[in-house]
């Protein structure tokens, strides 16, 4: 048996931090790390297995032999296995055999290390970050500057693995590099202001389009090696496109190499599985109630922040989290101590987590999947609140997503169904998703969710578009979804780039572009997208024609936008609507546009608001209200906007559902639908 010379990075301050759940560094000093000692280059390794009865370090040096490189445990009954083997380098391949309480061994990769073999190969490999030269100063002073302030969030939702493919090299997936040389410019050009990454974490199994993570600190070596994907963090920055990583805190896979009985115990893991296993993903509930665990976790999530610049975190599955019933039938779960099905353990480290995401790295987003009506999700923690910047408002996507897919002839008896969401459209702040979980599973494209013949399809496309992209919060679209899609989303086949040769994908396309063009240069669109004074209904109770009518609002010296929504097939010659002001009102975009793949028949250029009355207002436009469109025009040479009194919105209030529509929050489980509701529920 080979030495393993004693050394060590851990202070008994940071053990101390490490066991109280409070270390949010770990990756500083956990997993393997280029050092040198006694004049000796070497690697210095450190892993957390306190029921171990022998931690030993095998790779490509020492023919995996776990007899030859044993670690020492530390004297202070940490739990942490330590020690520095001389003369290896960065690129070392290496696992950690652990005998466990039993007597037999297990291979294990290493929990924090920056980098792993390619699937299907298992090992980790020495890696330092240090190299890179990060050229985006400038971005991070911008984003500084930001923290705290309104700014405009249109997403794009990208799977890296097959946003684009290259048939010619056998249908491989682009690497980060690649990705950096054709994304960015890609999203730069439709205005989208940040790029969404489903999990770049490593993952052994690539149908689970990375929510299965067994290497939570190391991109996919698919894409790559860390500087690659470095690089690509650092073009988008330089294009002014923040990045956001879908992190998964909520559940690991069994994989032998993982976290799963890491040291032969429920490690990582609830130990009752009542609590320990997720019947939905057959995966594996990670401890919120073990302190070691809360430090692994959030020093991963800073981790993402501090050394890939990462400028948001979208959590994925937090209504998992946050309830021990969550897909479980009665008898199968454990209530809290005080007899409920809130996660308690879960609630406390999802705000430990928050709050120190954003007092580390203020500028920086948070975002929550909450499918739930969970209270104060968006709220700060000293408010109450879980923390998190923004929430994915799964209740407007499920209800406008049945109005849309139903016949127009129909449409007028289910107005509430995109008129409901303004009743707790400020109860949170939230984020519109039209994501990857709605064009898989026999779900349908969202182009073939839409009734009608082709034209129809792409006009009531174009139309739930531009009522999302006008709608208060910010937006989320999925890739292929810009320009209609026509087949679910496959990992295998990826985008289907080749329907840009018809017009009416080009126009479905040029439509999301002028979209976004638009939102991001008028801050009426998001400059109050999380308050009311940024908007205003006009109507809402038109329901013979399915029209929605509202203002949206910036800061007083912007323009206000006037938003018509005609979700009915046929033109109006002569629609009036209300407006406050008089002068000048222009239409900026109108989806029935022929650019866009409309009829190009119900345009209006510039019209003067007449002295009359209408929708309780002084002055009144009359216009072609365009087939199955939406329509945005702007005041011009208008007084500055005043907020609504009271707080309250001016104007007609949107058709009340029926009561046997109204929305109730459902209770988390596998089938549910995830219904934001205004509704609060008790813990």
């Amino acid at each position: 048996m080979l030495t393993v010379k004693a050394f060590s990075l851990l202070t008994e301050f940071d053990i101390s931090l490490f066991q109280s759940g409070k270390h949010f560094r770990m990756y500083q000093k956990l997993g393997s790390h280029l050092v040198e000692s006694e004049g000796e280059q070497g690697v210095y390794f450190a892993v957390w297995a306190p029921h171990a009865r022998q931690v030993s370090v095998t790779g490509n040096f020492n023919a995996w032999n776990p007899k030859s490189h044993v670690l020492l445990p530390r004297w202070d009954k940490s739990g942490i296995w330590e020690g520095f083997i001389p003369k290896l380098g960065k690129g070392t391949v290496y696992k950690y055999h652990i005998t466990m309480p039993n007597g037999k061994g297990l291979d294990k990769g290493d929990p924090y290390a920056l980098r792993w073999e390619t699937p299907p190969q298992t090992a980790s490999i020495v890696w330092d970050l240090d190299d890179y030269r990060w050229d985006d100063q400038t971005w991070l002073e911008k984003r500084l500057q930001r923290a705290g302030k309104p700014q405009p969030w249109s997403v794009y939702e990208v799977h890296p693995g097959s946003w684009k493919k290259i048939p010619e090299d056998g249908n491989r997936s682009l690497n980060f590099r690649e990705l950096a040389d054709e994304l960015v410019p890609y999203v730069k050009d439709m205005g989208f202001s940040h790029i969404e990454l489903m999990p770049v974490m490593e993952h052994p199994y690539f149908p689970s389009w990375g929510y299965q993570i067994t290497g939570y600190f190391a991109p996919s070596g698919r894409f790559g090696s860390p500087e690659d994907f470095m690089h690509f963090v650092d073009v988008c920055h330089r294009a002014d496109i923040g990045v956001i990583l879908d992190w998964v805190p909520s559940h690991f896979p069994g994989d032998i190499h993982g976290l799963y009985l890491f040291d032969g115990s429920h490690l990582y893991e609830y130990a009752d599985m009542r609590r320990g296993f997720h019947p939905d993903w057959n995966s594996y509930v990670f401890d919120y109630g073990r302190n070691e665990v809360r430090s692994f976790l959030i020093s991963n999530a800073l981790f993402w922040l501090d050394k890939y610049h990462i400028d948001g975190l979208r959590v994925d599955a937090v209504a998992s989290m946050l309830y021990h019933d969550y897909s479980r039938k009665e008898g199968e779960w454990i209530p809290n101590v005080h007899g409920g099905r809130e996660n308690l353990e879960a609630i406390s480290f999802l705000r430990d987590f928050n709050e120190a995401a954003y007092k580390n790295y203020p500028g920086i987003e948070t975002i929550a999947e909450e499918s739930t009506a969970f209270p104060a999700v968006s709220k700060p923690v000293w408010e109450g609140g879980l923390g998190f910047g923004q929430k994915w408002m799964m209740g407007w996507m499920h209800d406008t997503l049945n109005y849309f897919k139903r016949p127009p002839v129909f449409r007028r008896w289910h107005q509430s169904e995109v008129t409901f969401s303004m009743v707790y459209a400020f109860s949170e702040r939230f984020m519109l998703p039209l994501s990857h979980d709605e064009v898989v599973h026999m779900k349908a494209s969202l182009l073939y969710k839409m009734p009608g013949n082709e034209w129809e399809k792409f006009a009531n496309l174009r139309a739930l578009y531009g009522h999302q992209w006008t709608h208060p919060g910010s937006q989320i679209l999925f890739m292929g979804g810009e320009f209609g899609q026509t087949t679910e989303w496959s990992h295998d086949r990826g985008v289907v780039w080749d329907l840009l040769k018809y017009d009416f994908h080009k126009g479905c396309q040029e439509w999301v572009r002028a979209l976004n063009h638009l939102y991001t240069e008028h801050p009426a669109l998001w400059w109050h997208a999380f308050s009311p004074e940024g908007y205003e209904w006009i109507g809402g109770d038109d329901t013979e024609n399915c029209v929605l009518a509202y203002l949206r609002k910036g800061s007083p010296t912007d323009k206000v936008l006037l938003v018509i929504c005609h979700f009915k097939p046929g033109i109006l010659e002569n629609y009036t609507v209300g407006v406050p002001f008089g002068g000048v009102w222009r239409e900026l975009l109108n989806s029935d546009d022929s650019r866009f793949g409309g009829s190009g028949t119900a345009l209006n250029g510039e019209l003067n608001a007449e002295k009359k009355a209408s929708h309780g207002k002084d002055f009144s436009l009359t216009f072609k209200l365009a087939p199955l469109a939406v329509q945005i025009f702007e005041g011009r040479d208008l007084p500055k906007a005043k907020p609504p009194k009271s707080g309250k919105q001016a104007g007609k209030a949107p058709a009340k559902p029926k009561p046997s529509e109204k929305k109730q929050p459902d209770k988390p489980g596998k089938n549910n639908v995830g219904k934001d509701s205004p509704k609060s529920v008790g813990m």
